[in-house]
């Protein structure tokens, strides 16, 4: 069975959709989305409570690009040490 491919807006609206007080059941009988995928979309497009509002896809957004930075970090690194042999 090939997996359906959703995006972004649609996955947005359905959370919008939820905090509007659409019930989850009504919501994926109407789209045709398990009630398993809304929940895990609403879960990952929800703030989490602290000083600024930020999602469980934003956080990932931030570990990536962090990862990111570190990598450049060791190459540059790697580079100063071959420049100072020069």
């Amino acid at each position: 069975m090939k997996q359906k491919r959703y995006n972004q807006e649609f996955k947005e609206t359905i959370v919008e959709l939820y905090r509007t007080g659409m019930p989850v059941n009504q919501i994926a009988s109407e789209y045709g989305v398990t009630e398993v995928t809304n929940y895990k979309w609403i879960k990952v497009h929800s703030p989490i409570e602290g000083e600024k509002s930020l999602t469980l896809a934003d956080i990932s957004a931030i570990q990536k690009e962090n990862l990111r930075l570190k990598q450049e970090v060791e190459i540059l690194k790697k580079a100063m040490t071959i420049f100072a042999k020069k």
